[in-house]
């Protein structure tokens, strides 16, 4: 695999990781998988490690790093399991709206016991009907004297009822459409706040999806994020910047279900000879591994460019998310594919890398609106390149 010209701490933070994928999580992954257990062991050995706080500033109780270090502790720990891998990434979601556009008096009360693990946090903005379509969002927020009233539900939200803390995208003013809707931070406890059923889920179980309900539920007014109407630009910027660890987490998952297939194939035999030896199964293997690698450089690069503060990084973000998660679904069905009937089984666990695979495709905007995204970008620029 190649370095990607990582530093002696990055080399480290990926090995740290590493180690508490193989001795944490990969016992417990299929038992995990099974009961739709959250990991609050794994959470809290990744806490006691200080993997919490890597994108976190040191001001804030953090390690001071960056995207690029969330997306390799994410990538090693999926490559055992993606369920607990986006229990540990969503909370850096959750985190993203505040360290990039909270006040900080915001940061300071939040950020420490983030960066430390003692709390983790969500984000909330899809529903029923909206989620891509920010415009349509029906959960409202009403100022009153000196705090805001939210009423509405949000749909799918990860670490919901385990996360202390969380972003609640909800609207301040639903005639302006989309400019209408504001950022707010939600303590766990706080009354008229509750939680629905924890959902079945086909992939990543041991991760809790829950709905957020909202009855009345009185925040202050100094929780809003920004100011009103900066909603949509503050998830925006959430999402320009968390994509990479979705397409670090696809990348996981392709990962680990290529080491699994071929540690599977040095030991299957077939018409007397180990599956391996076989020149068309080479074949599948080695598009594999071009596709993961050509993946991981698109996502590392993107991840460095918003370490370093790069502008307009949407486009390349999306493509990130895109290419990894579509690479991602392609690997772990021939991966399965290639364990044949054993690979259709729960008694080995290619099949739960597949079923883990198909979200990546689908969160944090579906890979349709990631299209939509690049193309958009690429249209604006053909314009401005004719004026």
């Amino acid at each position: 695999m190649i370095d990607h010209f990582l530093n002696d701490v990055q080399k480290e933070i990926k090995d740290m990781a590493h180690q508490i994928a193989e001795e944490k999580a990969r016992p417990v992954r299929a038992k995990y998988d099974e009961e739709g257990t959250f990991p609050w062991d794994v959470m809290k050995a990744l806490a006691q490690a200080d993997l919490f706080g890597l994108y976190i500033p040191e001001e804030y109780g953090g390690f001071g790093a960056g995207v690029t270090e969330l997306c390799l502790a994410t990538e090693e720990l999926s490559k055992v399991c993606a369920g607990i891998a986006v229990s540990y990434a969503a909370s850096a979601l959750g985190t993203f709206p505040i360290l990039l556009s909270g006040s900080e008096e915001q940061k300071k009360k939040y950020l420490p016991d983030i960066a430390s693990g003692k709390k983790l946090a969500a984000f909330g903005l899809t529903e029923a009907n909206a989620g891509s379509d920010a415009g349509n969002i029906q959960t409202t927020a009403k100022l009153e004297k000196d705090h805001y009233v939210l009423n509405g539900m949000k749909q799918w939200i990860t670490n919901g009822g385990e996360a202390e803390i969380y972003s609640v995208v909800a609207m301040t003013d639903k005639t302006k459409g989309a400019r209408g809707a504001s950022v707010f931070i939600v303590e766990k406890d706080t009354p008229g706040f509750t939680f629905g059923k924890k959902e079945d889920k086909l992939g990543i179980r041991s991760s809790a999806t829950r709905e957020l309900i909202f009855d009345d539920c009185k925040i202050p007014k100094e929780n809003l994020i920004g100011r009103e109407g900066m909603g949509f630009i503050v998830a925006m910027k959430t999402f320009d910047t968390s994509r990479p660890g979705i397409a670090a987490q696809a990348i996981g998952i392709a990962q680990g279900a290529l080491d699994e297939t071929i540690e599977y194939m040095r030991t299957r035999e077939q018409f007397g000879k180990k599956i391996i030896s076989f020149q068309a199964l080479q074949f599948m293997l080695a598009d594999m591994a071009t596709h993961i690698e050509a993946a991981r450089a698109l996502t590392y690069n993107i991840a460095k460019v918003i370490d370093d503060g790069g502008k307009n990084v949407a486009k390349y973000s999306a493509m990130a998310k895109l290419f990894a998660s579509d690479v991602a679904m392609k690997v772990t069905l021939d991966c399965v594919q290639l364990f044949g009937g054993y690979g259709y089984m729960k008694e080995y666990p290619i099949e739960k890398y597949m079923r883990d695979a198909k979200i990546t495709q689908i969160y944090e905007g579906t890979n349709q609106i990631q299209r939509e995204v690049i193309a958009s970008h690429l249209i604006r620029e053909s314009a401005k390149k004719k004026k």
